[in-house]
């Protein structure tokens, strides 16, 4: 029995050697391509950076027109403007489009002051001046973002020309969310960036890189997700939904023309519900619904496209 017992200690201390060694060869090998992508993250690929709060914003702008259509990610998108790339390329022949890079998101600095909805908001607002883009905004959210386009749209009226949903999130959809459900999120950011710090997301970054991407493209996604994923900033982004939430839900909703479109749901038992019942708050809406997953613009980018072109006939 004592020498069974031995020689399965010795099996799982065995095991145990191995899984360290792997990991601290894991952790050796992020560590040597953090440093090699440094100029990656220095030379920014698309877009420049304008200065914020005394901090270095990202954004991304091109073409001319009319409308200026401003694209704003979804919580916890590491590489923002490289993901809505192939999107908007499809509308800069006949409207100005923006990508706005929050703090802690794509090559925008990190920033330790509240993440609020206010807060955000005059950030972005403040960006888009300090770039030379004036109002009024066609603002295009996708998922979390939905929340800052509404309270921009409540207390900014007149910045705002029309919405534009890509699956985007609404007050509703976070009425159930608690102190309970905001421990469990932050307790999910924690443990994602020690899986950052020990280059374990380097491992699985590649599969969360849509297709039809450069290889620069490519090298740029993957260096800001394994340098930037979950990062504090927007981490802490978590913490203010209730408070995001309430502020919005006090004022009434913002009256403008507003295109939804629509995921199958699955993000969320209720989603399609929430939207649904949104639209019925405003005069002027529109939604469509598609049989595809949260990232709208990624996974039916055509229909996306000719949902929004028509819509733009009606403004």
């Amino acid at each position: 029995m004592k020498k069974a017992l031995k020689v399965t200690g010795k099996i799982l201390l065995g095991i145990v050697a191995v899984i360290a060694v792997l990991l601290i060869g894991i952790c050796v090998y992020d560590k040597i391509c953090l440093a090699s992508e440094k100029g990656l993250l220095e030379n920014q690929l698309y877009g420049r950076k304008v200065e914020v709060y005394g901090h270095d914003m990202s954004i991304y702008v091109a073409g001319e027109g009319e409308h200026t259509l401003v694209f704003m990610a979804g919580s916890g998108d590491s590489a923002p403007i490289i993901n809505y790339k192939n999107f908007i390329d499809r509308f800069d022949d006949d409207y100005r489009v923006v990508v706005i890079e929050k703090f802690g998101y794509g090559f925008s600095d990190a920033f330790d002051g509240s993440r609020d909805v206010e807060t955000r908001v005059a950030q972005n607002r403040e960006a888009l001046k300090k770039a030379g883009i004036e109002g009024p905004y066609i603002l295009c959210p996708h998922s979390y973002s939905g929340l800052e386009s509404v309270y921009w749209a409540q207390n900014f009226p007149e910045e705002v020309e029309a919405i534009v949903g890509l699956d985007m999130a609404v007050p509703a959809a976070y009425d159930m969310m608690d102190e309970k459900h905001i421990d469990s999120e932050s307790s999910v950011y924690f443990w994602s960036r020690v899986a950052r710090n020990a280059g374990i997301v380097r491992l699985i970054a590649g599969a969360t890189i849509p297709e039809g991407y450069s290889d620069m493209e490519v090298k740029s996604a993957m260096a800001l997700v394994c340098s930037r994923f979950s990062n504090e900033t927007f981490a802490n982004e978590c913490k203010y939904i209730i408070h995001d939430r309430t502020v919005i839900e006090s004022q009434a909703m913002p009256d403008v023309p507003t295109l939804l479109i629509v995921s199958d749901g699955t993000i969320d038992e209720g989603w399609i519900g929430f939207e649904n019942d949104y639209a019925e708050q405003i005069t002027d809406a529109t939604t469509v619904q598609l049989d595809c997953g949260h990232s709208v613009y990624i996974e039916e980018p055509d229909k996306c496209e000719e949902a929004i072109r028509e819509f733009m006939k009606g403004l």
